[in-house]
């Protein structure tokens, strides 16, 4: 039987940064992620701290809580290497200040949505002009076409089933939704009947599958590195989201819950498809090289 020292299947090499800067948990020799204990060596890291890290105490070193190995400099580098979270926390005490003393919208008035202020005039060209209005919305459904042909080729044409995974898991729960809580069309809704759904039907308002649709068609192109293919599809997402605005088809909330609708479920789909792949270790040397 051969020994060999590159390839520790108990386990693994590990460091922490605590909150200093990044760290990355290595899954060398390690086939079962966080069900297995893993116990790294003592070392250093760059900021010159000494610690174990445990995927059970959360990389808190020595099994003590985290915040009594905190120094000074570990504090002033969380807003130097972890800034983005720094603005988020302070937007969270900006907003909670806002939505405490906002005052509500009362019941007798339309809901108030930014986006609809902002296409005002957008609105008002639409209103008065139904031949441009006809127009972009045939634009639009042209494009609801392109994303669905594109989602359905690369499932039938190359064999790529992620995007219509996603597609099917995005509309049955914008489905569920969309029955669940029945929105009141905006009092301004400008419709035509070459807009999908094509012929002036009714649809549900939350959220919406315009935009999540074409985030899923555009994630799968990045994936494949057709780089101006997803930039197009990127830049007709945002133009049929001011449309949507203009046109008071949807609200503000229904087009940003439809981006995340569409990254959500793209992952979901990604975490459909690694449950129907047969899992296989993988080790630096295969068992019969070290026996």
């Amino acid at each position: 039987m051969k020994e060999s020292s590159s390839s520790n299947v108990s386990g693994a090499t590990a460091t922490t940064t605590l909150l200093s800067s990044p760290y990355k948990l290595s899954r060398r020799g390690n086939c079962k992620g966080n069900d297995v204990k893993i116990m790294g060596n003592k070392k250093a890291d760059v900021h010159g701290n000494i610690a174990y890290y445990n995927v059970f105490t959360g990389g808190a070193p020595n099994g003590k809580p985290s915040f009594m190995e905190w120094t000074l400099r570990d504090v002033v580098n969380v807003a130097r290497y972890h800034w983005i979270p720094c603005v988020f926390a302070a937007a969270l005490v900006f907003f909670m200040y806002v939505e405490y003393t906002l005052r509500m919208v009362p019941d007798s008035s339309p809901p108030f949505d930014w986006g609809f202020v902002v296409t005002r005039s957008f609105h008002r060209v639409l209103a008065s002009w139904p031949e441009l209005n006809t127009v972009l919305a045939a634009l639009n459904t042209v494009f609801v076409l392109m994303q669905t042909i594109y989602i359905l080729w690369a499932w039938v044409i190359e064999g790529r089933p992620r995007a219509t995974i996603s597609a099917l898991f995005m509309f049955t729960c914008r489905g569920i939704l969309g029955y669940t809580t029945q929105l009141p069309l905006p009092q301004e809704f400008v419709g035509s009947g070459v807009d999908f759904p094509v012929g002036n039907v009714s649809f549900f308002l939350f959220f919406s599958g315009h935009v999540a649709g074409a985030v899923i068609a555009s994630l799968d192109m990045r994936r494949m590195q057709r780089w101006k293919m997803a930039g197009l599809f990127d830049t007709l997402n945002v133009l049929q989201s001011l449309r949507l605005l203009a046109t008071r088809g949807h609200y503000t909330i229904d087009l940003a819950v439809g981006v995340g609708a569409g990254i959500l479920f793209d992952l979901l789909a990604a975490k459909y498809e690694q449950s129907k792949t047969p899992k296989v270790c993988t080790f630096s040397r295969t068992i019969k090289e070290v026996y």
